[in-house]
């Protein structure tokens, strides 16, 4: 296992040794002892799946207290540009982002607590994977407009997104 420190701290990639022949491949995708050994305390408390055509934009989403969620991200299928964007105002890396590509099952993304999180699908039939390490609370759900210029993100679509009307009526930051 590789562990990939990014631009903003507690934000990880971790890549996943993939064995294979010409029958496939296997890979162990979680193991909570060998993230730990690596200094990553990580527990998963719900697995969730979304299956997405081409051109979907998903997020910006978080959970406020005590609800918030670190989740450990992938694709089973698929290829999505993945966004996390560190919203803890006590950060040196407040309200910055990083984008990773994820195309393949052995690349994670670990997105940390007091982070909004989104991605952008660039195939069909894209299924993407969450383990988080806390239950979802739909009270505590909140997010941040995809396009906020205070944000800067280039999400890498190509033509107009599909976006719901929630993340269409999400708010801007305003700052």
């Amino acid at each position: 296992m590789e562990i990939i420190q990014t631009e903003l701290e507690d934000c990880y990639i971790i890549k996943l040794p993939k064995f294979g022949d010409d029958r496939g491949y296997f890979l162990e995708s979680f193991n909570k002892s060998k993230l730990f050994d690596a200094g990553i305390d990580f527990e998963v408390k719900q697995i969730n799946f979304a299956k997405s055509s081409k051109n979907v934009l998903r997020g910006l989403h978080y959970q406020k207290a005590p609800f918030e969620q670190a989740k450990l991200v992938s694709v089973i299928s698929g290829a999505v540009f993945d966004v996390a964007v560190d919203i803890r105002p006590e950060s040196p890396s407040y309200l910055r982002h990083v984008k990773v590509k994820l195309d393949d099952p052995s690349t994670l993304f670990l997105v940390p607590r007091g982070f909004a999180h989104g991605y952008y699908t660039l195939e069909n039939n894209t299924i993407f994977n969450y383990a988080v390490d806390n239950y979802y609370s739909p009270e505590s759900e909140a997010g941040i407009r995809f396009d906020d210029e205070s944000l800067n993100i280039d999400w890498g679509a190509t033509g107009t997104p599909l976006i719901s009307e929630k993340d269409l009526n999400q708010p801007y930051l305003n700052i």
